[in-house]
């Protein structure tokens, strides 16, 4: 693997698992109050086209950090559009 791709994937990485910590604590606590929707929507919207992307280029680091943001922000999103 070259370099570059180690630099995809680890930038992959980090990015993704920065929401774990805000998605455990919304699924824990429920509060959503300080978060906007608006902007949750726009970029759950914003990770289904990546992941859509990466999967037409056939990019695995895109696909799956973009999966696995969606898995993480999806829970934060649906507690939201729940609790208002």
């Amino acid at each position: 693997m070259e370099w570059t791709s180690w630099i995809g994937y680890l930038a992959a990485c980090l990015t993704t698992l920065s929401f774990l910590p805000q998605a455990i604590k919304v699924i824990v606590t429920r509060n959503t109050q300080g978060i906007s929707g608006l902007m949750y929507v726009m970029f759950v919207c914003g990770l289904v086209m990546w992941l859509v992307y990466g999967l037409m280029i056939e990019d695995k680091a895109v696909s799956m950090a973009n999966f696995l943001t969606l898995v993480f922000a999806m829970p934060i999103l649906v507690i939201k559009l729940r609790r208002g």
